[in-house]
């Protein structure tokens, strides 16, 4: 599970005085709340406050009151999303198991874009991301974003997370868009 100890790492954005909510908790519970289908601000609310009970009995959870919906858009809104990946990363560095098999792992690339985040009226391309999975543990180990409909951005994106991951002598598998010197240099640069 991720641990609060991981989430105490990002920097919380709010003055000093009126914080009822600690940011770890308010985290962690978002995070289970996606993972329990929340997919907007409001749904991670209810979900708060349907299970306050049980978040409170497995989280350590101790608020006095539920946070309302504006003050989870307020919190959530101001996280530093650079510093969230980081923390998610590390975490996910922490979860990962030996290779077995002479150290080769196969981790997979892939970039999509999501659905919903196109903007024709302010002219806003979609958000593209950028995922790597590891096979043996079934685990994302990190993932880019940018916004721009331009392939060429998906295989700097690719390059840019095999050296930000940083991981020796594992197996890439990308997609043929991939098929570049510099993409080969990148992993190899790792080994």
């Amino acid at each position: 599970m991720l641990t609060l100890a991981i989430l105490s790492s990002i920097p919380d954005h709010r003055r000093g005085q009126g914080c009822l909510f600690d940011l770890p908790h308010v985290l962690l519970c978002s995070i289970l709340a996606v993972l329990a289908g929340a997919d907007s601000y409001r749904s991670v609310y209810r979900f708060i406050n349907v299970r306050r009970d049980w978040l409170r009995q497995h989280t350590g959870l101790n608020w006095r009151r539920k946070p309302c919906y504006t003050a989870l858009y307020t919190i959530l809104r101001g996280i530093d999303a650079a510093a969230l990946e980081q923390a998610l990363r590390q975490q996910a560095a922490q979860l990962t198991t030996p290779a077995k098999n002479e150290g080769l792992c196969a981790i997979a690339l892939d970039g999509k874009t999501l659905r919903g985040s196109l903007d024709q009226a302010a002219q806003t391309p979609a958000l593209q991301w950028l995922s790597a999975f590891r096979h043996l543990d079934h685990l994302v180990l990190g993932q880019v974003s940018w916004r721009d409909g331009d392939k060429n951005n998906e295989i700097a994106a690719a390059q840019q997370l095999i050296e930000e991951l940083g991981l020796p002598g594992q197996l890439y598998t990308l997609d043929a868009l991939h098929c570049q010197k510099n993409t080969a240099d990148c992993s190899k640069k790792r080994q």
